[in-house]
């Protein structure tokens, strides 16, 4: 008998003859996030299984991180041959509990002499019979003690829900624009739980933005690696462009001329990182350069496609999904980014395409992009 944690997978399961691929991959972002509380890992009949870790608490944590997890539990694994050990361990784990409860049992080894309903049944009476603080509710019930016959047995009562989503690498790779904001990280969650792979590109404006505001960036990329494993982030220096749109463009068009180099930007080091597409973190009409004219000025630069998985959302919903996922308190920060640097009194809010490319035409845009990307520093994260 040893104590193991039981993974379970949710869309995963729907792949059909495309499932070894997918559960291959979930397989090994498991095993790389409990590597270093020195879990091991392996597929089962059904399941996943952790055995041999540090911490279990730690191990839990990191496991119900990885996208493609539904749910984990605490399990004791066991022989199957002796049922009434099986029922002695299952009043044991039942024992520290009160209030009511009902026995689930799971019989993929069809070979097995009791079938579920009797599984249940036996076990149940003897949690009863041994422990009188608990009462049996089939509806309803506080605890949940399940029995899954399997190559083995295993016994659980916990279930902890975990991130769900699709294995990371599943689905390709996105290239985010991640400023020090609440929305970015936000977004490129949402679609790295789609199996999305990512890397990063951060715009820094120094000395306008401080190396406080570099590192904050930097730490929540950390923090989404802790979904998204291991990431790349390209810290590109902003200062002159900004400088030459402030000194010589118009200065209502200022915020979004910035933006369209980003995108510009954005695409380059996303093609020389095999990233198909970008991700921002925009939301109609949040702020001026995010109303549907403004998006389509910046939309026309590129030609890949972009991710804006909070186009619809207010801004109520975006924090709460910051603060499940843990990054709102570093977002929070007050460290300045590169957006709130030379910001126009007045910006447009419904720019037409032509005057904004008309502005552009006194910048050297192939030399000022040209510069910034040649000096954007690497950060491995992760």
């Amino acid at each position: 008998m040893r104590k193991i944690l039981l993974v379970r997978f949710g869309e995963v399961f729907l792949k059909g003859q495309n499932r070894p691929f997918f559960m291959k991959k979930l397989t090994d972002h498991i095993q790389e996030a409990v590597r270093s509380v020195g879990g091991h890992v392996w597929l089962g009949e059904g399941r996943i299984y952790v055995s041999d870790f540090t911490d279990i608490d730690e191990c839990i944590r990191r496991v119900t991180r990885v996208f493609g997890v539904h749910s984990v539990s605490p399990a004791v694994e066991m022989e199957k041959d002796d049922f009434n050990a099986i029922c002695a361990e299952a009043v044991e784990m039942m024992r520290p509990l009160s209030g009511t409860f009902k026995v689930l049992a799971r019989r993929s080894d069809k070979k097995y002499p009791l079938n579920s309903p009797e599984i249940m049944r036996q076990a149940g009476g003897c949690i009863l019979s041994h422990l009188p603080q608990l009462k049996v509710d089939v509806n309803n019930p506080d605890h949940v003690m399940m029995i899954e016959i399997r190559e083995k047995a295993y016994l659980s009562v916990e279930r902890i829900p975990a991130v769900e989503g699709m294995p990371m690498g599943t689905n390709g790779k996105a290239c985010l624009l991640l400023s020090g904001g609440i929305d970015s990280p936000v977004a490129g969650f949402m679609i790295a739980k789609r199996g999305v792979e990512l890397c990063c590109v951060h715009y820094h404006s120094f000395p306008y933005t401080s190396e406080r505001a570099r590192e904050k960036v930097l730490e929540l990329a950390r923090q989404l690696s802790e979904y998204c494993g291991k990431m790349r982030v390209y810290v590109v220096p902003f200062t002159e462009i900004q400088m030459q749109i402030h000194q010589k463009c118009p200065d209502n068009y200022t915020t979004l001329i910035m933006r369209r180099y980003m995108m510009r930007i954005a695409e380059i080091l996303a093609n020389q990182d095999g990233a198909q597409a970008l991700i921002t973190g925009e939301s109609v009409g949040q702020v001026a350069s995010q109303t549907m004219e403004a998006l389509g000025c910046t939309d026309e630069v590129v030609s890949m496609p972009i991710f804006r998985p909070m186009i619809g959302m207010d801004k109520s919903e975006i924090i709460e999904r910051a603060k499940k996922i843990g990054t709102f308190e570093t977002s929070s920060l007050p460290y300045e980014d590169c957006c709130t640097v030379f910001t126009p009194k007045h910006p447009t809010t419904h720019p037409k395409k032509e005057l904004i490319r008309k502005a552009e035409e006194v910048l050297d845009s192939d030399k000022l992009i040209a510069a910034a990307i040649e000096q954007t520093e690497i950060v491995e994260v992760g």
